[in-house]
């Protein structure tokens, strides 16, 4: 064939158009001609030590930079292992491109080695699943997803690719070709119901900004600060959306919903319009709010369930928004102010060993700057209370879906797509040990991230759940290792603290030494996090459905 390529160097040609630095993954038969096209290019491979590392890895990496991430895996169990991560990014809507090999053609559906539908699998948890059957059907749905991640609604796209397809000769103009565009998406009450939106917004006098991620996305966070300070509306955010507006900005009240802010979740209660900008509103962010109308912004139709609905990029509302003249918010921002007053995290402890809340708030404090990767566990609410962050992809957590283990490999994506800042990571003892394996890529690539393990002996917030439930515990207290004699089996200097003052001196220190440091920290594993009244409601309405 004349000007002819092959379709898996063709994928990573494509690719680096795109001007994609590095494909998280792990190599395996089926995708090896996709690895043979990638020793050949720009484009660097980060070998992670499993495929769940690689998605999160690349899920970071989106999460920091802005940009779509770029994962990768083998047949079956190859592609099943990426699964938890491709989910984690789907429920928190990031642009991600998995790429996973199959068996050949003409074996599929003789129950070969390794083969399985993996598509029944990624469908429910990708924006589109795509199993591959010719060059030129592979290169129109890269390009389409592609042009998905940077104008269309976020989240996760697979490419199923069989061994045999991958290694067919096509044509090499497809890769510098033109594709039909996806169609514009249409809303056919657009109009009237940014009108009545507009109207609303206008005459409300206890209004909330409630952010999603979507602003990030969108590229509008300045856009919401200029309307936000122009207009004197106060910002609430999801968890996913931390520091898509800065928490320092008077006008900010933390995160709403179930372990969210006493602050955010008494104005959701109390407001007379929520204005909800590229959020799903999960239950969990529902549980913050009240009666007050709502309207929706948001490019994911399934998501829109507010009162008013408007199927349109955030950054495009809030142009239209920037110019309304609005009544006079004054009495509202006093309220809230006074009853922000009454509600005070009290971190000074001088326990031994560290309350957790003092250990997180001494992290913090000596991370300044850097990006803060947060993993699932009890510490999580003590991070959420007491962060302040200034601007987007400083901090990143997996909201939606939280698995433990989510941070340790997502430290990787957020290192490398900001190489200049160092990376924390807060992570419990349990969360810590469900990637442990992590630690070799952090270390083989010398990576500036410093691991805090927060180490109650247990798993601390199912441990809460069982006790205020069911009056006792079960099955949730860790016999550890000892983790500074496995960072050094992993060539990772660490230390071991449980005093005031030693948590932020250690980690002061190790961001210093711009290369890889544990910290275990010692914590009292007898204190619970703090619940607002949201979180008790959300939790009888629990036991009522489970009666």
């Amino acid at each position: 064939m004349k000007g002819s390529e092959r379709f898996a160097e063709a994928i990573i040609k494509i690719l680096e158009l795109e001007d994609v630095k590095y494909i998280f993954g792990h190599p395996g038969e089926q995708i090896l001609p996709i690895y043979e096209a990638i020793r050949n290019s720009k484009i660097e491979h980060v070998l992670m030590r499993h495929e769940q590392g690689a998605a999160h890895a690349a899920d970071a990496y989106a999460r920091v930079s802005g940009k779509f991430g770029v994962c990768i895996a083998t047949a079956g169990p190859g592609a099943l292992n990426l699964a938890m991560g491709v989910a984690t990014a789907y429920k928190d809507s990031v642009p991600l491109l998995i790429l996973t090999g199959d068996v050949p053609t003409y074996l599929r559906g003789d129950d070969v080695f390794q083969e399985i539908d993996v598509r029944e699998v990624f469908a429910p948890i990708t924006i589109s699943s795509y199993s591959i059957k010719t060059p030129e059907e592979g290169i129109l749905k890269l390009k389409k997803a592609i042009e998905m991640f940077n104008s269309g609604k976020k989240g996760p796209i697979h490419l199923i690719l069989p061994s045999d397809v991958l290694n067919c000769e096509m044509d090499a103009s497809l890769i510098y070709s033109e594709i039909d565009t996806y169609p514009e998406i249409k809303d056919s009450n657009l109009d009237n119901n940014v009108i009545e939106a507009l109207k609303l917004i206008h005459n409300a006098k206890k209004p909330l900004i409630l952010a999603g991620n979507g602003i990030f996305w969108s590229k509008s966070s300045d856009k919401l600060l200029k309307f936000v300070e122009n207009h004197n509306v106060p910002v609430t955010t999801t968890y996913p959306a931390r520091g898509v507006f800065p928490d320092y900005n008077p006008l900010y009240l933390g995160m709403i919903g179930i372990r969210g802010t006493e602050s955010a979740n008494f104005a959701g209660k109390n407001a007379d319009l929520i204005i909800t900008l590229g959020s799903r509103l999960s239950e969990r962010t529902r549980a913050g709010l009240g009666k007050a109308r709502t309207i929706q912004v948001n490019l994911d139709k399934k998501s829109l369930k507010g009162d008013i609905n408007i199927l349109q990029d955030v950054g495009v509302f809030l142009d239209s928004m920037m110019d309304l003249e609005v009544v006079d918010r004054e009495k509202w921002l006093i309220e809230l102010e006074k009853y922000s007053k009454k509600y005070k995290i009290n971190t000074d402890y001088d326990d031994i060993p560290i309350k957790p809340q003092t250990a997180i708030k001494e992290i913090l404090d000596a991370a300044k700057d850097s990006i803060i990767v947060n993993d699932a566990g009890s510490h999580t609410t003590w991070v959420t209370l007491l962060q302040r962050i200034k601007k987007p992809g400083l901090f990143i957590s997996s909201g939606g879906f939280a698995p433990m283990g989510y941070a340790l490999p997502a430290a990787v994506g957020a290192s490398l797509a900001e190489p200049e800042k160092p990376v924390v990571v807060i992570v419990g003892d349990g969360g810590f040990q469900m990637t442990v394996q992590e630690l070799a890529t952090i270390m083989q690539r010398n990576l500036p991230v410093i691991i805090c393990i927060i180490n109650n002996s247990s798993l601390g917030i199912i441990k809460q759940w069982q006790k205020m439930n069911y009056g006792d515990t079960y099955q949730v207290e860790l016999e550890n290792p000892d983790f500074i004699k496995l960072a050094a089996a992993y060539g990772i200097n660490s230390k071991r603290v449980d005093s005031p003052g030693e948590v932020y001196r250690t980690v002061f220190k190790a961001l210093n030494l711009r290369k890889p440091y544990l910290i275990e920290v010692i914590v009292d594993e007898n204190e619970e996090i703090p619940l607002p009244h949201e979180m008790n409601n959300f939790l009888n309405e629990v036991r009522l459905d489970m009666d």
